[in-house]
């Protein structure tokens, strides 16, 4: 009882308009830890079996591609341009999620190197300012309407995805890393379309909230549909590798002259990625045509003993009834001059 009555009569010692500011700053602190804890296990609900790459693996290769959104495989990223009802494409998702303070974006430098420092983080407020993407601020609060939203000039995508083989596991996995939106935007003239890399974000911030959207995988069929999430991982899209981690930090731009020696270079890199996997686990097509090969020459080995055989029978049966054919010629003929 002293003792509550010493605190209190401390609380009560204090300045009215200081014991407020400490109480709401306690409060403001004690939301804030609450709301990423909520946040946090309301992740690991809706994603529990999300993966990550251990930090050491016996062999990895990291890749980075640019998918085109006008081919087939990854059309529903880009589709539909604007939201309809709760769908939406990509961009504009991952638009309305930085700019609610969701998911934080990176910058895009000019050596095209992703960096997650804090340093490198982007303020959502500059990047509209920079593309002149119109918003209006109510109440401290950015509101941008979905005909803003610059998602039809989102055409393409930098994506970083990592190769690896996970020992422990005796898997082989190719996991996305990072997603860059591309902006293809006309020029002063309007004759030709800038590429303009808007910002870097991590995968692994996004997983949460794309198992959560839907895309559609068929052209033909409207009700086969996926998750982002599953899309991704599943490696569902198609794109085509502009450069990879090498010691120098060069893009394929860079040592390949030619478009033809590029193209040639991306088979290469393609053809390593897969020529590595099929080593881990063995070629088995390799092999079944092995053994059908193998079986096949059995056989006509088979066929050609069994016609030989058959062959050397019947020369010997043919020479067999000439021989007997021509002594009894001869005895008839011997009969015939006793006779």
């Amino acid at each position: 009882m002293i003792i509550a009555a010493m605190a209190s009569a401390t609380a009560m010692a204090q300045p009215k308009k200081s014991r407020v500011q400490t109480q709401n700053k306690t409060a403001a602190t004690t939301q804030k830890k609450g709301s990423s804890t909520r946040l946090t296990q309301r992740a690991r609900m809706e994603f529990p079996v999300a993966e990550t790459m251990p930090e050491e693996v016996v062999w990895r290769r990291d890749i980075y591609r640019e998918l085109d959104l006008t081919q087939n495989e990854n059309a529903g990223l880009y589709y539909p341009v604007e939201p309809q009802g709760k769908q939406m494409n990509l961009f504009t998702y991952i638009f309305k999620l930085a700019l609610a303070g969701y998911v934080p974006v990176y910058e895009y430098s000019i050596d095209g190197n992703e960096s997650f420092e804090a340093s490198a983080r982007l303020k959502f407020k500059s990047f509209l300012d920079n593309y002149h993407v119109f918003y209006e601020t109510k109440d401290g609060k950015i509101r941008v309407d979905n005909s803003d939203i610059p998602s039809p000039e989102v055409k393409a995508y930098y994506i970083k995805e990592s190769s690896y083989f996970d020992q422990s596991a005796s898997e082989f996995h190719t996991q996305v890393l990072a997603l860059c939106p591309i902006m293809m935007r006309q020029d002063d003239f309007g004759d030709t379309e800038a590429k303009y890399p808007l910002f870097w974000v991590k995968y692994s911030d996004l997983a949460p909230f794309l198992n959560r959207q839907t895309i559609m995988t068929s052209n033909l069929n409207n009700a086969a549909t996926m998750s982002l999430d599953d899309y991704f991982t599943m490696n569902k899209y198609k794109g085509k590798i502009y450069k990879t981690n090498n010691m120098l930090g060069q893009t394929l731009a860079q040592y390949c002259p030619t478009d033809s020696a590029m193209a040639k270079e991306q088979r290469r890199i393609e053809a390593e990625l897969k020529a590595f996997e099929q080593q881990m686990w063995g070629d088995q097509q390799k092999k079944d045509s092995l053994d059908s090969i193998a079986a096949a020459s059995k056989d006509v080995k088979t066929k050609k003993t069994k016609k030989s055989r058959r062959s050397s029978s019947a020369s010997k049966k043919s020479s067999g009834s000439n021989a007997s054919s021509g002594s009894s010629a001869a005895r008839v003929s011997v009969r015939r001059q006793r006779h």
